[in-house]
């Protein structure tokens, strides 16, 4: 008894000093690594071996429902500011009631580059009140095996933005489009 006693011990304080050790427990992957400490004499050179830290890789990606943010302004011809995030502007293009392109701005940089994927599958909701049921929608407002375009843009954050358009609002459709896969 006073053995088996003593190896349940043992036993439960080795877990215990495994779990309170950082090692022992694996890190998440969308956890950075800690930073090593540098010997003394030596510059900081970063986590990428000397890369300029500015590379912003994507957290995650904010998608937006483009079709609701222009509203009626698909109605008038030209240049015309839709949404903003942050110090980033974006400004749709619209020709003849049909989207021509998205540009984005940003306040300090300027001119931000804006790239066009195409989806057949709905990555941006309409905002809704409340909940509703399927069986509450109108079938005209449910866009049912529709190629999606979307423009986005990495925000300051490191976020990738994408406004989300049906097809067919789309004036030069597909030209120019990377199909969109998504990353989880």
């Amino acid at each position: 008894m006073t053995s088996t006693f003593r190896i349940l011990t043992l036993l439960l304080a080795s877990f215990a000093l495994m779990s309170i050790d950082g090692s022992a427990v694996a890190q998440p992957k969308d956890k950075e690594p800690k930073e090593q400490k540098q010997p003394r004499g030596q510059k900081d050179q970063g986590l990428q071996g000397g890369k300029d830290n500015k590379e912003k890789k994507a957290k995650k990606h904010k998608h937006e429902n483009g079709k609701t943010l222009v509203g009626e302004k698909i109605k008038k011809n030209g240049k015309q500011k839709f949404h903003e995030n942050g110090k980033h502007s974006a400004f749709v293009n619209v020709k003849d009631g049909k989207v021509a392109g998205v540009s984005v701005s940003h306040a300090e940089k300027g001119e931000v580059p804006v790239k066009k994927y195409r989806t057949t599958k709905k990555m941006a909701q309409a905002p809704s009140m409340g909940m509703q049921t399927v069986s509450m929608q109108l079938a005209q407002a449910q866009y049912i095996d529709t190629v999606w375009i979307g423009f986005a843009y990495y925000d300051d954050w490191g976020y990738e933005v994408i406004y989300w358009f049906p097809y067919d609002m789309i004036y030069d459709g597909e030209t120019g489009a990377v199909e969109y896969i998504p990353v989880y």
